[in-house]
Formats: C-alpha cells, sequence, structure tokens
C-alpha cells in the first residue's frame, strides 16, 4: 500500500477551494483581477508538488518545491489583500479557515525545502 502524501492531498483540496472561491468572486462579487491572480497561483501550489515527486534529481526536486512555496506565499498575499478590500471577510468561517490552510502548507512546504536541502548537503 503506497503512504499517504499529506502535502499533496492538502494542496489538492485547497486547489478545489481556490477554484470554487474563484467562481464565487468572479460570478457574485463581480470580480475579476485579483481573482484570477488566486486561481493561478493557489492551483500552481498543487501542480508543483505534483510535479517534485517526480523530479529527476534531488536538486530537481527542491526547485519544484520552491517554486511551490513561492506560490503559497503569493497565494496568501492575495487572500489578505482580498480580506483588506473586503471581497472576503475573515469573521467567515470559510475565509478563516482558508487562511489557516495556507499557512499550514507554507509551513508545511518550508519544512520539506529546509530538510531536503540539509539532507542534499550531507
Amino acid at each position: 500500500m503506497k503512504e499517504e502524501n499529506i502535502i499533496l492531498n492538502k494542496s489538492f483540496d485547497f486547489a478545489i477551494r481556490i477554484v470554487k472561491l474563484y467562481k464565487y468572486l468572479s460570478n457574485d462579487k463581480k470580480e475579476f483581477i485579483l481573482s484570477k491572480q488566486l486561481l493561478r497561483c493557489g492551483t500552481s501550489i498543487g501542480a508543483n508538488i505534483n510535479e517534485a515527486q517526480a523530479g529527476q534529481s534531488k536538486a530537481d526536486f527542491i526547485s519544484k518545491m520552491s517554486i511551490a512555496s513561492k506560490e503559497a506565499r503569493e497565494t496568501k498575499y492575495w487572500i489578505d489583500l482580498l480580506i483588506k478590500t473586503d471581497y472576503l471577510n475573515i469573521k467567515e468561517s470559510h475565509v478563516e479557515s482558508l487562511v489557516i490552510d495556507i499557512h499550514e502548507i507554507i509551513n508545511i512546504i518550508t519544512k520539506i525545502v529546509k530538510s531536503s536541502k540539509d539532507n542534499n548537503e550531507k
């Protein structure tokens, strides 16, 4: 039986939430620019993590995971901006959980990149 990959699953589930949020922002709030940015980076986190799994080398894996880290940080930026511009309300539980999820994803990816770099140097 194959071991469960927490960050792969978490980033995929997060991407689904981002797609649904994009639909809400564009259909209900008529916000197209910020939401498109969020859609691009929020869905590319998982794509890069997925690609890293097939990395040709440890360096390739680290590179793809580092890109995923950058995309996650950019996603956090767009979520924060949407909150500060009143497109999203942090007091709503689904928004609060989205913020918690992106923090968790950033933390997990950061630990993976750091430990992979440490192991690569040994």
